[in-house]
């Protein structure tokens, strides 16, 4: 049986915690950051977990998880 591949998208844009869970950094945050508060930026700067929902298909993709 060969071996599975893993999405290298994927594999770039996630990490997992200790925990297990999928850990991802939030959209909006690459360019034009003068018309944001500085309020939004110290928020878009923190990562978050992905929902239940989207887990499941990051699972699929990353099979070596």
């Amino acid at each position: 049986m060969p071996k599975m591949k893993t999405r290298r998208c994927v594999a770039k844009r996630f990490r997992l915690t200790k925990k297990g869970k999928i850990k991802r950094s939030r959209a909006f945050s690459g360019h034009i950051m003068t018309k944001k508060s500085s309020k939004r930026k110290r928020y878009l700067k923190r990562s978050t977990i992905v929902s239940k929902a989207d887990e499941k298909k990051l699972r699929k993709q990353m099979p070596y998880w």
